[in-house]
């Protein structure tokens, strides 16, 4: 299993709060976000770890110049959004694969759940947050029908955790489609586009973490969050 980890965004709704720097190495108590998840993973026995780096590349470099991390880099970070940053990762995706945004915090218990779940292709969506959620994803039977950051009432099932699961042969498929929408020229889109053009041909599903803690550092809430989840007083000036 490998894991590609999505890192050249800029952040801009939270990054006023961050001094500028990547959302993914916010302190969380004793260690970064970003050591925190590649330590995890490690702990899990995943060693074959990339990241996609781009805004403040050399920040997270620093953060993590004690973990054995392969790189790759998205020079347009500014102007492409994460569609841009999969592509220049493309040959690493050769094998089973999560593929994740690097500003998620999952805890421990929801890294095991996610590494023992077999389905693919299957992303990852919270139950328990429907109508506070950012992104959200409406699904029945565990398949995905319905995606969006518009969708309301009975539409929404749950909120997109920022995570998707597939393996080696499923790849493939994504890889194609991934050139075909660059060469579109459809390069200010998320990675999950990808899969989301793919779910018009064929099912894509969806399990559910609910009760398992997790938060995308997109708001300073969410940050508060992760923060009161660890038990930690945050330290930032608002």
């Amino acid at each position: 299993m490998k894991v590609l980890l999505l890192a050249a965004g800029r952040g801009t709704r939270i990054s006023r709060y961050l001094s500028g720097n990547p959302k993914c190495t916010v302190d969380i108590g004793n260690e970064k976000l970003i050591q925190y998840t590649i330590r995890m993973l490690n702990k899990k026995g995943i060693t074959d770890i990339a990241m996609v780096l781009g805004y403040r590349a050399d920040i997270i470099k620093e953060t993590l110049k004690d973990y054995d991390v392969k790189y790759y880099y998205n020079p347009f970070f500014d102007v492409t959004n994460s569609i841009a940053s999969s592509w220049f990762a493309k040959d690493f995706l050769d094998d089973d694969i999560l593929i994740m945004n690097a500003d998620v915090f999952l805890e421990e218990k929801l890294i095991d759940y996610i590494l023992s779940q077999k389905d693919s292709p299957v992303m990852f969506a919270d139950s328990s947050r429907k109508e506070e959620a950012d992104y959200k994803f409406k699904f029945e039977n565990g398949v995905l029908l319905k995606y969006g950051k518009e969708l309301e009432g009975d539409d929404i099932s749950g909120e997109y955790v920022g995570i998707g699961r597939f393996n080696k042969d499923f790849l493939k498929e994504f890889i194609v489609q991934l050139e075909k929408m660059i060469n579109e020229q459809q390069h200010s889109v998320w990675w999950e586009n990808v899969v989301y053009e793919i779910s018009e041909q064929k099912d894509i599903y969806v399990n559910d973490v609910k009760g398992m803690f997790w938060a995308e550092v997109d708001y300073i809430e969410d940050y508060e969050r992760i923060l009161n989840f660890r038990g930690v007083k945050s330290n930032l000036q608002y």
